[in-house]
Parts: structure tokens; C-alpha cells; sequence
């Protein structure tokens, strides 16, 4: 009996891949508006990984845990104002604008704090020593195991449950999909954030500063410029960022908080910053929306428990077109 190897792939529902045309493109608009709105998360994490790379030339991989630490600030924060797990309370809109923004003033708060601390005490004395790149690696590498265990050690391995202050609810469509208020909220706040570390950078003294180091730091000194202050304000933006998008986690992946919550997303948006052009405020935007809506889409078309290997293949096909990300500028050479 000939078997079609064909029909086995795409069709049999015990298949280790399918390939479903007819899902992806009834969830197509759907899938797009939602991989906005992670794709967003993920932007606002890699510019964190972007700021730093461009300055100092380092991959921070203690950033996702700068970002976990702000998840923690929001779930302490909404659970001291009162909110349990499991009940989405009735607020009117004032009440939960209000409430979202004093989680986001705390988780931006922590994230911030643990990036500048980590600067302190895990980099600035490599530096002040004049060690090789490598060891600035490594020690990126066990900043993270340590910050990881020190939430272990508190908490415990058992994940927080989720908060939720806000139903996902449907406000209007869009070709058939559904936009969501907390992907209409994530995308457009998101949004405003990164635009404004754009002009930060690019217009602001202090912009001009992080600009100046990162083009070319020992001539920045000489011309006046406080390389370690810039290089604790780069890291100190990047940690806001990142509290932010935790903020907008919490809201869109209601799961909780967990110790090693932000490995994968960390893995995510720096895959983010190099799809758009490490060290490239624009290209991290683009990386983040592109991977959010691709892992999206690569859900429906070969399954769910391909949504990050998409991700991932992604970045292979555009860095062996593009080695330098599809925008592909610096950090020092970027358009003002």
C-alpha cells in the first residue's frame, strides 16, 4: 500500500508539524493585531539590549531579569493595593488608569534601580580594570544566574498567579480580527515610550551624550563628556523600558510572576535587536513588531509548538541576507 507522505504532514492531527493554509488565514488579522501587541513588549525589552550594546558594545543578558524584576513590582503592587488572583475586579476608568499607572511608576521604579545596580557593581569595575570583552560576557551571563536566585531564594520556584485588573475585551474589528482594549493599550503606550527615548537620544543633551560615547567614547571624554554617567543613564533607560513592558506583560500574559520568567522573552527581544540592527533604537521598534506578528503567524500555519522556532528562523533568513539587521545602523551613526 503507498502511503502519501504528503497527507500524513499537513493533515494527520498527531503530526509533529502541520502546514494549515485554512487557519492561517482565518486567524490572519487576528494573528496580526495580537503579534502587535507582543511584538511591542518585545520592542520595548530590546531597546534595553540596544542602548547598552550601542555604548559599550556588550550583549547585557542580565536585561531579562531587569525586566522580571519589574513583573515583580507590578504583582506586588497590584496585590498590595488589594487585587487577588482569579478576580478582575469593577472599576470605573479612572480607578484602573489610575491603578495601571502607579504599577507602571513602581515596575519602571524596580526595573530601572536593578539596571543601574548591576552597572555599579557587576561592569564598572571590569571596566575601571580594563577587562577583555569576554569577561564583561561572562559576567553578564552570572549576573543573571544571581539575580534569578535571589527571586528564588525570596519566592520560592513556584510561579505567582496572575492579576488581572482589566477583562481582554473586543472594542471594534478590523477585516474580521478582533482588537482587544489591552492590545489597543499595549501598542499605543509602547509606542509613545519608544518614540520617546527616540527623541531622548536624538534630541536631548544628555541624547547627544549617549550618541558621542557610543561613536566614539575617548574622544567624547576629552571633549567634557562623563563617559560613566552616560553609561549608568543608558543602562538606567534601558531598565525603564523594561519595567514598562513588564507592566504590559502582566496585562497581556496574565500568568503570574516567576523567577525564570523573562529567559525566553529576553532570548526574544534580543533576537529583536539584532533582526532590526543591534544598537539601532528604529531597528529594535521594527525587530519587535516583525517577530511578534511572525511567531504569531507561524503558530497557526505549523502549529503551536512552533511559534518560537519561527521566531528564531527568522532571524537565521534575515542575517544571511542582511548580516547587519534590516536597518542596520549604529547607535553613534544614527540619524538625529
Amino acid at each position: 500500500m503507498t502511503h502519501d507522505l504528503s497527507s500524513a504532514v499537513l493533515v494527520h492531527s498527531d503530526s509533529w508539524i502541520t502546514f494549515n493554509v485554512d487557519a492561517f488565514l482565518d486567524q490572519f488579522w487576528n494573528n496580526t493585531f495580537d503579534g502587535l501587541a507582543y511584538g511591542s513588549i518585545y520592542a520595548l525589552v530590546a531597546l534595553g539590549y540596544t542602548l547598552v550594546y550601542g555604548v559599550l558594545k556588550l550583549i547585557n543578558f542580565a536585561h531579562s531579569e531587569v525586566f522580571i524584576y519589574g513583573v515583580y513590582a507590578t504583582w506586588f503592587t497590584f496585590y498590595g493595593l488589594g487585587f487577588r488572583p482569579g478576580k478582575t475586579p469593577t472599576l470605573t476608568v479612572v480607578e484602573l488608569v489610575g491603578f495601571l499607572l502607579l504599577a507602571l511608576l513602581a515596575s519602571m521604579a524596580i526595573s530601572g534601580g536593578t539596571a543601574v545596580v548591576l552597572e555599579r557593581v557587576a561592569y564598572r569595575p571590569l571596566r575601571k580594570r580594563g577587562a577583555p570583552k569576554l569577561v564583561f560576557l561572562i559576567t553578564a551571563i552570572g549576573a543573571s544566574f544571581v539575580l534569578q536566585q535571589l527571586i528564588f531564594i525570596w519566592r520560592g520556584g513556584n510561579p505567582e498567579l496572575g492579576i488581572r485588573l482589566m477583562r481582554n475585551e473586543e472594542v471594534f474589528t478590523i477585516f474580521g480580527g478582533s482588537v482587544t482594549n489591552v492590545t489597543i493599550i499595549t501598542v499605543i503606550a509602547s509606542i509613545v515610550l519608544m518614540l520617546g527615548a527616540n527623541y531622548f537620544v536624538n534630541k536631548t543633551k544628555f541624547g547627544r551624550g549617549i550618541r558621542a560615547v557610543a561613536q566614539d567614547p575617548d574622544t567624547a571624554t576629552l571633549m567634557g563628556v562623563n563617559k560613566e554617567r552616560v553609561i549608568m543613564l543608558t543602562f538606567l533607560i534601558g531598565g525603564l523600558l523594561a519595567g514598562a513592558a513588564a507592566l504590559f506583560y502582566m496585562m497581556k500574559i496574565p500568568q503570574g510572576a516567576w523567577y525564570q520568567g523573562g529567559f525566553l522573552l529576553g532570548i526574544k527581544a534580543f533576537t529583536a535587536a539584532v533582526l532590526g540592527g543591534i544598537g539601532n533604537l528604529r531597528g529594535a521598534l521594527l525587530g519587535g513588531l516583525l517577530l511578534g506578528i511572525a511567531e504569531n503567524y507561524g503558530q497557526s500555519l505549523f502549529g503551536g509548538g512552533w511559534r518560537d522556532i519561527v521566531a528564531f528562523a527568522l532571524l537565521v533568513l534575515v542575517l544571511m541576507i542582511r548580516p547587519t539587521g534590516i536597518l542596520g545602523e549604529s547607535l553613534g551613526k544614527a540619524r538625529v
